[in-house]
């Protein structure tokens, strides 16, 4: 699916996201196809004050909530987190099998678990390093029917295009779709190719081209996929911690309207920044099927002589 900037609105609301959001519900506005978002994790970043376990889940299960009563029927949410690790004890809590149970207790239906694999972040010194994070997808509706879902816009290959049926009434005729096959839920974003669920996206770090000063920031490609997938063109997005505005990006790339909330407000300038370049077509951004870099073309990769060991 091409990329084709749009003239639809996409914008911030400066504040509290709980309180816009009860805002919103008490002034029955619109409501939205696709609520998208990454929420803190409670790991102490600056954007969040870092609390107990069970006093952060009930925080967010305030303003999930309300995201709830803001989606339409056929609408889906979208909830990206990683894991929250004890300070004391460095128990790792992995936050989606927390956040399934809130979502499952206000009557949403888990559609699928997408990996969202990288290949670079911080090296744990007691545990294995954490290179993935979870997105789960909800929809409102518990109907197989009930809900949006574009298959055709994320269509991938046939592996046997040529493949034909070998008995029964279909037999000697081709039994692939022309159009492409349904993705699996294992996605791997190399080749072009959606057909695993581990979306091997590159985290936002130094090099990447649309790193900002935002130091949790999640790529563009990310959220397009998503859009793609459960909204139709004019469509509404909401990302109820809008960062540095990947959602608002993506979804003005695809012509989606949107609405990102967020409370620091040099965040908001730093969004708002790569809008306007993304509207005058200076903004620099990963393409999405562009193939990950290949770390062993660098120089970097060569062991040193010193680290060699004599057999």
């Amino acid at each position: 699916m091409p990329r084709t900037k749009s003239n639809k609105e996409v914008k911030y609301l400066h504040g509290d996201s709980n309180k816009i959001l009860k805002k919103m519900i008490s002034k029955n506005e619109d409501l939205f196809d696709l609520v998208i978002t990454s929420p803190p994790y409670n790991i102490g970043k600056e954007y969040e004050s870092r609390k107990s376990i069970v006093d952060y889940l009930d925080e967010q299960k305030e303003i999930i909530t309300s995201l709830v009563s803001l989606v339409k029927e056929s609408g889906s949410i979208c909830w990206q987190v990683g894991n929250y690790i004890d300070n004391k004890t460095k128990e790792v809590y992995p936050l989606d099998i927390y956040y399934y149970e809130i979502f499952k207790d206000l009557g949403l239906t888990l559609r699928n678990r997408i990996i969202w694999k990288f290949g670079h972040g911080l090296h744990a010194s007691n545990r294995f390093s954490g290179r993935y994070e979870v997105i789960l997808w909800f929809s409102k509706s518990s109907d197989p029917k009930g809900y949006k879902f574009n298959l055709d816009p994320v269509r991938i290959e046939q592996k046997y295009p040529g493949k034909k049926h070998h008995k029964g009434p279909k037999k000697g005729k081709y039994s692939s779709n022309p159009k492409g096959k349904n993705p699996a839920d294992v996605w791997d974003i190399l080749i072009k190719d959606w057909e695993k669920e581990i979306w091997e996206i590159p985290n936002v770090k130094a090099n990447h081209k649309e790193k900002t000063i935002h130091p949790c920031q999640y790529p563009i490609e990310l959220v397009e996929r998503c859009i793609l997938a459960l909204t139709d063109i004019n469509d509404k997005v909401l990302d109820p911690f809008a960062g540095v505005g990947s959602t608002l990006l993506a979804s003005k790339l695809h012509n989606r309207e949107a609405i990102g909330i967020e409370k620091y407000r040099k965040y908001i300038k730093v969004g708002e920044d790569r809008i306007e370049k993304l509207t005058n077509g200076d903004l620099k951004y990963r393409e999405m099927t562009q193939p990950i870099y290949d770390h062993k073309q660098s120089n970097l990769s060569v062991i040193p002589e010193i680290f060699k060991i004599k057999k």
